[in-house]
């Protein structure tokens, strides 16, 4: 029964196909191609602004957008909010439940690493069940979609992954830390 899950969980996922913006774009902080996809998209109109949960409270909005590797318009600076309590992927869906609450806001486009995507769509859901969520994946890369696997690094990657999947699957109510000191960008610690 594992293995048929890890399986199933080990199929990267399509992007959404979904061209309606979203009220906004939530980047899980972890590796700078999240990053860049979410200013892309922002670029794009997808949303009216960028948060992104579990950044680090010791940086700064510059170097967030260095980090990207591309130049960002200076128009786009304004709708970048940095969320810096989150600890981990269920602290950055209660960081993110919080703000778009207090924006007023229904509906995000959610941009994570597609092994990571699983695991953040289940913490999300259950922290706002009332909210449109919209999935979009990120592949690094060094890694297509299609052969991930050959990568030295990916098959583990995703079979720990499966492994906290699975954890947050079935022990939901467990206390877990989840808001407080945060991780540098860049660092994968979700």
């Amino acid at each position: 029964m594992l293995v048929v899950g890890l399986v199933w969980f080990a199929v990267p996922p399509p992007a959404a196909d979904i061209k309606a913006p979203t009220d906004a774009i939530v980047v899980l902080t972890g590796g700078s191609l999240r990053l860049r996809t979410g200013v892309e998209l922002l670029r794009e109109g997808k949303a009216r602004v960028l948060f992104v949960s579990g950044v680090d409270g010791r940086v700064g909005l510059d170097e967030v957008l260095r980090s990207t590797g591309g130049e960002t318009p200076k128009w786009l600076v304004c709708c970048i909010v940095l969320g810096q309590k989150a600890e981990n992927t269920s602290g950055n869906a209660i960081e993110t439940a919080q703000w778009m609450r207090g924006q007023g806001f229904h509906s995000l486009r959610l941009v994570t690493s597609w092994w990571h995507m699983p695991r953040s769509l289940l913490d999300f859901e259950r922290m706002m069940p009332d909210f449109e969520i919209v999935p979009h994946p990120v592949f690094p890369e060094h890694c297509e979609q299609q052969n991930w696997w050959s990568r030295r690094v990916m098959p583990f990657a995703v079979i720990v992954e499966y492994g906290k999947y699975l954890a947050a699957l079935f022990l939901p109510f467990v206390d877990r830390p989840a808001l407080g000191g945060s991780h540098p960008i860049g660092v994968e610690a979700h």
